[in-house]
């Protein structure tokens, strides 16, 4: 669900899309999705 990506993005300071292209990328494991959004942070 869409509100559920601008939640999770929110939450977790990146943008709906760069967590819409992650879930694309890793699929809907919220672990797995945890780590990957901390991966971009730090690479920023």
């Amino acid at each position: 669900e869409y509100y559920e990506v601008e939640y999770f993005a929110r939450e977790n300071g990146v943008s709906p899309s760069q967590v819409s292209k992650l879930i694309k990328r890793t699929g809907g494991d919220r672990m797995i999705l945890s780590q990957a959004v901390k991966a971009l942070r730090e690479r920023k």
